[in-house]
């Protein structure tokens, strides 16, 4: 969302709400002037002279506020309007007084808050401000006149009473007119400013879901990459014994046997990759970088000692009758504990890592706990979770992360076994020998 220039940026205008709060406070006003027209009369209190006809008076009142109802739709008409009235109103000696001044200066504050062009809306004002000081400085030119001789017998103050009486409506008028006019530039810069936060709260919301999108589109471009390696080694396989097959076929049918069982497990699992991998993946134009080779179970040990050489107390198990896993299995449950790993050295503060290879029934388990801090990482609602979930899921696993009832963290990924899958040996991470049910390395 691009942010406008501050000055030329433009307030959108009331809401339906407001209004209808507009349209009662207009209501109210003109009726609380009203009555204050009503009070004046009844004082007898005409302090600009002699009092035009009660139905005038009535007029000039209502015409002053009544406008108000619409201060926020059409903020700079109402202003220009009420301007007007009151100067035609006080000219005519109109004796309300009080809430026509309180119309004028709210349509100064709403014209500054509410207008459409801030730069317009800001000449205006000074105009209107300008003007009111001018017409000030015209009625009193001609009271001046009309000043009773007896109306300062009692002034005993060191500053010559006409004077004294100017200076003070002059100051209480820069006063008034001037908390209008900065409230209303503050109410107009806090709009300003509520608008920019969330225009960049939609900013951040919308890279946030692109970032989630690319973490997601490029996780799954990598598993394609990867599954291209494994398919592409079964079919050249399949393809090494066909040759083999067809050269022996006639003078060696057991050799010819062979090669064809090879062909056919070898197929097996191709498909079985396939079939993995074709209901979450899709392709990509213009990804061409290469992948780095990958890991598999048989180099989780080396995650272990990169974690211990880091200052951790690391340890290794694997249980249960070591299995040969398909190739993408290996690959995925071995980026699954590097990424548990990884968050473990970056945003644990743990002290201890156990590391875990589980060989059970139909599945093979990764399970990684470490003793840190669960609110500590920044990665628990993050991109690398994603990418966890994105392999376990294509392999129709399951996946647990979050923190541990007696604290620290586990990730724990299960990956489900073809129902053919051979007991075979399968190599202890790291070491080269032989892994055994229950081995453990430790710091």
């Amino acid at each position: 969302m691009t942010v406008a220039p501050r000055d030329e940026w433009r307030r959108p205008g009331p809401t339906a709400e407001q209004r209808r709060n507009d349209l009662w406070i207009g209501l109210g006003i003109t009726g609380l002037a009203l009555v204050s027209l009503t009070l004046a009369r009844s004082t007898g209190a005409f302090l600009l002279g002699s009092p035009p006809s009660g139905p005038e008076q009535v007029f000039w009142t209502i015409a002053v506020t009544l406008p108000l109802l619409w201060r926020r739709r059409w903020p700079a008409t109402t202003l220009l309007v009420v301007a007007v009235t009151f100067i035609a109103a006080q000219a005519r000696s109109a004796p309300e007084t009080q809430f026509s001044s309180w119309a004028l200066f709210c349509g100064l504050y709403t014209l500054g808050a509410w207008g459409r062009d801030h730069q317009l809306s800001r000449r205006l004002r000074i105009g209107v401000i300008a003007t009111m000081f001018a017409w000030l400085g015209v009625y009193y030119t001609v009271m001046f006149d009309h000043i009773p001789p007896d109306s300062f017998v009692d002034a005993v103050g060191p500053v010559p009473p006409v004077l004294a009486a100017v200076v003070t409506g002059v100051l209480v008028n820069v006063l008034a007119f001037g908390f209008a006019y900065f409230f209303g530039e503050t109410a107009w810069v806090a709009a300003r400013r509520e608008h920019e936060l969330r225009a960049q709260a939609e900013d951040l919301r919308r890279s946030q879901a692109e970032s989630r999108e690319r973490a997601v589109l490029g996780e799954r471009v990598r598993i394609a990459r990867e599954l291209h390696d494994v398919v592409a080694h079964h079919v050249s396989v399949m393809g090494v014994q066909a040759s083999a097959c067809r050269r022996v076929f006639d003078r060696d049918p057991d050799k010819a046997r062979t090669a064809l069982t090879a062909i056919e497990q070898s197929a097996r699992t191709a498909v079985d990759e396939l079939r993995r991998m074709l209901g979450v993946l899709r392709t990509s134009a213009g990804v061409d970088a290469e992948s780095p080779a990958v890991g598999g179970v048989e180099r989780i040990g080396e995650l272990v000692e990169r974690a211990r050489a880091a200052g951790l107390t690391a340890t290794l198990g694997v249980y249960g009758d070591p299995v040969a896993v398909p190739e993408s299995v290996s690959q995925a449950a071995y980026r699954v504990a590097q990424e548990a790993v990884t968050n473990t050295l970056k945003h644990a503060d743990a002290t201890l890592l156990d590391v875990r290879v589980r060989y059970l029934a139909r599945e093979v388990e990764i399970d990684v706990t470490d003793d840190g801090r669960a609110g500590g990482r920044a990665d628990t609602v993050g991109l690398g979770l994603i990418g966890m979930r994105e392999r376990v899921a294509a392999h129709d696993g399951d996946l647990e992360a979050g923190p541990r009832a007696g604290g620290g963290w586990r990730v724990r990924a299960r990956f489900p076994l073809a129902a053919e899958t051979p007991v075979g040996p399968q190599r202890e991470p790291g070491d080269g020998r032989p892994a055994t049910a229950g081995t453990e390395l430790s710091a």
